[in-house]
């Protein structure tokens, strides 16, 4: 078995000659960077605690303001994966809307006297739709509230919001604004801020927490790294990846890593627990690797591990893997070839951070199994780090 620390540790020439100068670093430094993200919180938390009583959050239910979370591609799973625990915590109502859909059909999601909070979610804070999204609301409804979360110090974005008082720009540690073509550290840190937001006026009881999820991610990433490097040598053609509630987004941000950082040579699908059911069943096959996320929630786990077992009794796939809570370990492995255990008990809403390790490593094993460089897989220039600018309308 090939640890992530070895990648880690190549020479400087070999790890560029072979593209994993930033992958392999970018992924396993990630429990690690959940603490500074916590810990840029905490400096700016009375500031954001303000923007956020400003903006009506805390304001009684009545008068409390939509929140709309965006992003493109990966930062919309961000969105995704934080639109229950923010609806949760904050008695708000949520939703997570990509730029790509907001761009071309803006005014038909504002409801005009209504109260608004955006949070943009960008790792460069240069995505053309990100920007323009950003730009146009800011020019056209200008009452409404906005926060952007970015890696980028000198994003677009946040030049956008320089003067404008009802807009809060937080900028993460540059470490987690990934150099390689996927966003792995900026995926996790930027959920972590989305955490810390949800609990803005009780992060110290957030810490404990997050501590659990920075020693559960170190014991993972040794172990979903092993499985991963296994899984990779089999070379399936595709994979199916699902989950519910808060870990549908990581089936889809997992489905995204291993189509992007194998340059689409394995072809790659996520749903629903419940959804794959009605429609998308018909494309798995036997050349098909099948992963689902189980909740720690009882009750949605027994849908995950009926799904299992009518996949295995239909015998539909290659191979099934599920990523879950160890306590669910022994009720689960008779349905599955593989069960990856995350050792922290924490509610569904805050364990993206911890699945996702698994689709990252995927990825990164299966660019490798496939002769790509993981940093930089598509040699045609296909898709790049950030979305090349197109006409705006």
């Amino acid at each position: 078995m090939t640890a992530l620390s070895s990648f880690v540790d190549l020479p400087f020439e070999q790890k560029e000659a072979l593209g994993l100068l930033f992958t392999p670093a970018e992924i396993a430094q990630q429990p690690n960077t959940w603490r500074t993200t916590l810990s840029i919180f905490e400096q700016h938390q009375a500031q954001i605690a303000a923007f956020l009583d400003g903006a009506g959050v805390s304001a009684s239910v009545e008068d409390r303001p939509s929140v709309v979370l965006i992003g493109a591609g990966t930062s919309d799973y961000v969105a995704q994966a934080l639109e229950s625990l923010l609806r949760s915590k904050w008695g708000c109502e949520v939703s997570a809307v990509a730029s790509t859909d907001l761009l071309p059909n803006l005014d038909e999601y504002i409801v005009r006297g209504r109260k608004y909070l955006w949070i943009s979610f960008s790792r460069s804070g240069d995505s053309p739709e990100g920007v323009a999204v950003l730009e146009q609301v800011l020019q056209r409804y200008p009452s409404i509230s906005h926060i952007v979360v970015t890696c980028h110090a000198e994003a677009r974005m946040a030049a956008l919001c320089e003067g404008v008082d009802h807009a809060y720009v937080i900028v993460l540690d540059d470490a987690v604004n990934d150099r390689s073509l996927a966003m792995t550290s900026s995926f996790t840190n930027m959920i972590v801020m989305g955490q810390c937001l949800a609990n803005a006026w009780s992060i110290a009881s957030y810490k404990p927490l997050l501590e659990q999820l920075v020693l559960a991610g170190d014991d993972l990433l040794s172990s979903a790294a092993r499985q991963a490097e296994a899984i990779a040598k089999h070379h399936f053609a595709r994979i199916c990846f699902v989950g519910g509630g808060s870990l549908a987004s990581v089936a889809k941000e997992s489905a995204l890593k291993v189509l992007e950082m194998t340059a689409g040579q394995i072809k790659t699908m996520s749903e629903t627990v419940l959804g794959l059911r009605h429609g998308p069943m018909a494309a798995l096959d036997k050349e098909t690797l099948f992963v689902c996320f189980v909740s720690g929630d009882t009750r949605r786990a027994q849908y995950a591990r009926d799904l299992l077992r009518e996949i295995g009794a239909k015998s539909l796939v290659a191979q099934r893997i599920a990523v879950g809570p160890l306590s669910a370990e022994e009720n689960f492995s008779p349905d599955c070839e593989f069960y990856l255990p995350i050792r922290v008990d924490v509610d569904d809403a805050y364990r993206p951070v911890l699945d996702v390790f698994f689709g990252q490593l995927l990825g990164l094993y299966c660019s490798i199994a496939h002769q790509l460089k993981p940093d930089s897989p598509s040699a045609g220039g296909v898709i790049n780090r950030v979305v090349q600018k197109f006409r705006i309308y």
